[in-house]
């Protein structure tokens, strides 16, 4: 069965980024396939992913992922996506949002580019202040104690 590039990319959160099943991610993901984001210092590859999902499965829980928006064109597929998730430790609702633009060949992901609201993230999970970018924002440092 065949997949449009949206459905594969779903399949792809459902059982890599709900499920926890980190398998899917050599079916899916080619041996020289990176992915560059916005809190990468270098490409990442398929066992880079695997840990980034693991660290992030240790701090929420039912995790889902949506696409609000979403656009295909030749081999690349763009979105716009929802994360509705728990924090693992207490099950307080988290909700992030991110873009990516994902480059397929045929049923692998070639390459992906993603920005998620990671600084959200960390805001809801009570890790940095709520108020954390108006700070930034201000000129002023944030001082760790």
């Amino acid at each position: 069965m065949t997949m449009t590039k949206t459905e594969f990319l779903q399949y792809w959160f459902d059982e890599v980024w709900s499920n926890g099943n980190l398998s899917v991610v050599d079916q899916m993901y080619g041996a020289e396939s990176s992915s560059t984001g916005a809190i990468l210092i270098a490409p990442f590859r398929r066992e880079d992913i695997c840990e980034l999902v693991t660290a992030i499965r240790e701090l929420l829980s039912d995790i889902r992922v949506t696409f609000s928006h979403q656009m295909e064109q030749e081999d690349w597929l763009a979105v716009r996506a929802v994360i509705d998730a728990e924090r693992a430790d207490n099950g307080a609702k988290i909700q992030m949002t991110g873009q990516m633009f994902i480059r397929f060949e045929g049923q692998i992901i070639a390459e992906s580019h993603s920005h998620f609201n990671y600084i959200s993230l960390f805001e809801q999970l009570g890790q940095i202040p709520p108020d954390a970018i108006p700070i930034l924002l201000t000129g002023q440092a944030m001082k760790w104690k």
